[in-house]
């Protein structure tokens, strides 16, 4: 098609140049001579004239359309990867502009093909190596290790850098991360001049750091890199004049001894670290033996947990809130047991934290909301006016739909609103956001009851209770475990039951142990109690044998 519409051109172009030439010619002859003689020279003039144009619009025409196909060639060489080659030189004599729209085209793909590339490598944030970028880089180094002496692999998470997020608001917490890694850069640069070797320093997720040394002297050298990351992040940071301190666990794996490749080394360290957290923060633990073994139990121990809700071998126990001036249950808070095949009852204590570290809380969470939902239930048409309560982990409250599931399981049901109670706990409390705090909002609108679990064990905020769409507050054990023995105990307790009944919620006292701490207790104004000294928690035929209608007295042994 190009070809036919260039060879019109030219055509047209020498036809036209002839007859320009013809109608020169004539007029000169008709001028000059105005004979017949002199009219035949005119258009042997314009036959001359006319060859040699179209000859030229030839040569154009051919010039002009290998220019556009070494256009066309080079544009599918830039398609298929080549942004380098410049254009040839006849495109720019006989195409200037498309040559230069050409160079800009090439121009900007290569640009955005750099941020493009900087995007995937690096962290926007800190401008560290990202996950992906760093993980290629120390594999590589691994690959290309021959020397004796140990590598070393350093896995830290920042301790209070969530309280600054929450507080300051995270354009404050981004700016705080880009500090840090500028500090991480100065004791990697520090370090390489002290003789520690190359490294590579990056940001895996949130505030998790890595730092890889590929050759170390020795042990010894990467505890001193240990306690000089300690050092430099426990310097205050200044944002905006305010004075933030933080801190770091730090966990250390070596290559080979804890692992030949670099996902069994992030492995070990990851262990290490959270064993440092959970040992007090602010320390740096180098993955062992025993680190090794735990890990192993809390592996298998997750694979049983999987296996174990697949088998149905969880079950739910009741433990009531009892009125002892009503003299009656007015609450059965549901407990979780697992009649493990091989390890006989287990407690919450043994397999939730590994569960919520899993993921697996969420399907053990819809388990017992399940038969939460269908126990109260069941309870309203046998007339049995107690409401269930079931206790919400964060991981599950964190869920999009958690809401909308817990209306599933009490519309699939039948259960009324009213016979059910949410449990959170105090620190979920005081960290909601305001989404969070709506829907629980509605869903109490609804009916059900929300209660505070464990009140007393952490922030303790009192006036934060008023913001809160909640119906009870449980005090935890810890609040009155002394009040027998200290005067001191009970004056505390006395003012935080007060002032929560002064917001107009109801106050559940846990862990009660004796009938002293009871006597006090209700000297201070608490009626509704929970533990040991009332009841432990029973199977459900207990449970309803002696907390159901049928029961004439709760309160007898």
């Amino acid at each position: 098609m190009q070809t036919v519409t260039f060879r019109s051109r030219a055509v047209a172009v020498a036809v036209s140049a002839a007859a320009i030439a013809f109608i020169v010619a004539l007029v000169v002859g008709t001028a000059a001579w105005g004979s017949a003689r002199d009219m035949a020279y005119a258009l042997v003039v314009a036959l001359l004239c006319g060859s040699v144009s179209w000859a030229a619009a030839q040569r154009s025409m051919a010039g002009f359309a290998r220019s556009i196909n070494r256009a066309t060639a080079r544009l599918v060489a830039a398609a298929h990867g080549d942004l380098q080659t410049p254009v040839q030189p006849g495109v720019r004599q006989d195409l200037p502009d498309l040559a230069i729209a050409m160079d800009s085209l090439f121009s900007q793909v290569r640009a955005n093909l750099d941020n493009i590339h900087l995007l995937a490598m690096f962290d926007p944030v800190t401008g560290l190596p990202n996950r992906m970028s760093f993980c290629r880089q120390v594999d590589r180094l691994l690959a290309e290790r021959h020397a004796p002496e140990p590598a070393a692999l350093f896995f830290l998470d920042l301790d209070g850098f969530k309280g600054v997020n929450d507080t300051l608001g995270h354009a404050a917490g981004d700016q705080l991360l880009a500090r840090v890694a500028g500090r991480l850069r100065e004791v990697v640069i520090t370090q390489v001049q002290a003789g520690s070797g190359d490294a590579v320093v990056g940001r895996l997720a949130g505030d998790e750091f890595t730092l890889f040394f590929p050759d170390i002297p020795d042990r010894a050298a990467a505890e001193r890199i240990a306690r000089a990351i300690q050092f430099a992040l426990g310097e205050p940071f200044d944002l905006g004049g305010q004075q933030i301190v933080l801190g770091a666990s730090i966990g250390i794996a070596y290559h080979p001894d804890h692992g030949v490749t670099l996902s069994d080394l992030l492995r070990a360290a990851d262990i290490a670290m959270y064993h440092a957290k959970n040992s007090g923060r602010g320390r740096a633990e180098t993955f062992n033996a025993d680190l090794a073994r735990k890990a192993a139990g809390k592996e298998a121990l997750e694979r049983d947990l999987r296996a174990g809700l697949e088998r149905g071998e969880f079950l739910l126990q009741f433990q009531p809130q009892i009125d002892v001036v009503a003299n009656r249950a007015i609450v059965a808070e549901a407990l979780v047991r697992w009649a493990h095949p091989e390890r006989d009852m287990l407690f919450p204590a043994t397999f939730v934290h590994v569960a919520e570290a899993s993921g697996v809380i969420v399907e053990l969470g819809d388990w017992i909301m399940d038969q939460v939902c269908e126990t109260a239930a069941r309870w309203a048409r046998d007339g049995l006016a107690q409401r269930v309560a079931i206790n919400i982990s964060m991981r599950e409250l964190s869920q999009a739909d958690f809401f909308l599931r817990l209306r599933h399981a009490m519309t699939r049901h039948g259960t009324p609103p009213g016979a059910i109670e949410l449990e959170i706990t105090e620190s979920m409390a005081m960290d909601m956001d305001a989404r969070l705090r709506d829907q629980l909002q509605a869903l109490r609108d609804s009916g059900v009851r929300i209660a505070i679990d464990d009140f007393g064990t952490g922030y303790s905020n009192l006036a934060r209770l008023r913001d809160l769409p909640i119906d009870r507050v449980k005090i935890d054990s810890s609040l009155v475990r002394n009040i027998e023995t200290s005067a001191e105990a009970r004056i505390i307790c006395s003012a935080v039951v007060a002032l929560i009944q002064g917001l107009g919620l109801d106050v559940v006292i846990e862990g009660v142990e004796t009938a002293g701490q009871v006597d006090i207790l209700r000297v201070i104004g608490c009626t509704v109690f929970q533990g040991y000294h009332l009841a432990h928690p029973a199977h459900e035929p207990d449970y309803i044998a002696r907390f159901g209608p049928a029961a004439s007295s709760v309160l007898e042994a």
